[in-house]
C-alpha cells in the first residue's frame, strides 16, 4: 500500500515554518527573502535548536541560519528531492 509523503506540501505554512526560531534567526529569513531565498523547511532536532533552510530561486544552492542569525552553506546533511 503507498502512503503519500507527508514531508511534501505545495505551501508550507509560513507562521508554523518560523514558529520557535529565534529573533536573530527570523531577521536573517525576512533579510533573505528580500533577495528571492524561499524558507522551505525547518529541521527540528530533538533536545537541539531548530535548524530553518532556504533555497534560492532557482533551487541549485541551500543555506542553513544559525540560532545567532548566521549563514552557514557548509551543512554535512543531505537534501532528499
Amino acid at each position: 500500500m503507498h502512503h503519500p509523503d507527508r514531508r511534501k506540501t505545495d505551501h508550507p505554512d509560513a507562521v508554523a515554518l518560523r514558529a520557535g526560531l529565534t529573533p536573530a534567526q527570523t531577521r536573517a529569513i525576512a533579510t533573505l527573502e528580500q533577495f528571492g531565498w524561499t524558507l522551505r523547511f525547518v529541521r527540528r532536532p530533538l533536545f537541539r535548536d531548530p535548524v530553518p533552510v532556504l533555497f534560492e530561486k532557482n533551487g541549485s544552492r541551500w543555506i542553513v541560519v544559525d540560532g545567532d542569525g548566521t549563514l552557514d552553506e557548509s551543512q554535512s546533511f543531505e537534501i532528499r528531492d
